[in-house]
């Protein structure tokens, strides 16, 4: 019965990768052994279904006994998704799952790559839900990172950086309702450098509430002549941040009844809001 294979990733402050096996004593290698990293098919993360074409291999030589060695520089593009990690030792066998072993990502932990960058590239490795390994990569340019977030008395307060263009004449922040046929809600910037800072009004959110749980998106744009850009937090050694950066919800009185307003983060990173209508109101 075969062995499992783990893993012990280490990250670079740059957005590269070092994957370090660990394999029994005396595993050979042929020169075409790799790591294999391949893109799931859409967004679920439970190891079913079929993956993407999408595939990408890593030379995997020997780095000492009993361990192999393969490197995912910054420069190697990543679509944005979720890949999962499998181990092509060369003898013929079908590449096998890998397993999380030890994650190293202090250099990722408050990350300020250089504004003027033109792309940015984030890889964070993590244990899928049935214990596998895989990355989560986002590769943006020009790139929106939010930072602190302050859900105050009157708005929802939100500081970042841009990385890959500067703000111009018309810079603004949007919030996007994704209910059809909604206009956005348009707010004006404070810039300073690359660092950005827009307060979204409860008042602007509320008066659009029609029904339920409605999820707006937050956007910035930089210029009149360039296009908007998705506001996100990808910075830091956190994959999922829905379930770790949590904000409160402020009561906003409306027509309708009491809304609740607050910003979460969705699946993919992204800042949203969401205005939730009184019980009873759907």
């Amino acid at each position: 019965m075969p062995v499992d294979l783990k893993a012990d990733c280490i990250a670079d402050s740059a957005g590269g990768l070092t994957f370090d096996l660990n394999v029994p004593q005396g595993t050979g290698t042929t020169w075409s052994a790799a790591l294999v990293l391949r893109l799931r098919a859409g967004t679920d993360d439970t190891d079913t279904g079929t993956a993407a074409d999408n595939e990408v291999r890593l030379p995997l030589g020997p780095n000492g006994p009993g361990r192999l060695r393969a490197v995912l520089p910054s420069t190697v593009a990543l679509a944005e998704g979720r890949w999962h990690a499998f181990a092509d030792l060369g003898d013929g066998a079908d590449p096998r799952r890998l397993l999380p072993g030890v994650n190293d990502l202090r250099s990722l932990v408050d990350r300020r790559p250089l504004a003027a960058i033109g792309r940015l590239g984030v890889r964070i490795p993590y244990a899928t839900k049935l214990g596998n390994l895989a990355l989560r990569s986002w590769l943006r340019g020009p790139h929106a990172e939010a930072g602190d977030i302050l859900v105050g008395p009157e708005g929802i307060t939100v500081t970042g950086r841009l990385y890959g263009a500067s703000p111009a004449a018309g810079a603004h922040a949007e919030a996007r309702a994704r209910r059809a046929g909604q206009d956005p809600v348009v707010v004006p910037l404070t810039v300073e450098g690359p660092t950005f800072r827009f307060t979204l009004p409860y008042g602007e959110l509320a008066a659009h509430w029609r029904r339920g749980s409605e999820p707006w998106d937050l956007w910035l744009c930089p210029a009149e002549e360039l296009p908007p850009v998705r506001i996100a937090r990808l910075l830091d050694d956190v994959p999922e941040k829905e379930q770790v950066f949590s904000y409160p919800a402020r009561p906003v009185p409306a027509p309708a009844g009491e809304l609740r307003i607050g910003p979460y983060y969705t699946l993919d990173n992204d800042l949203a809001v969401r205005v939730t209508g009184p019980v009873g109101r759907e």
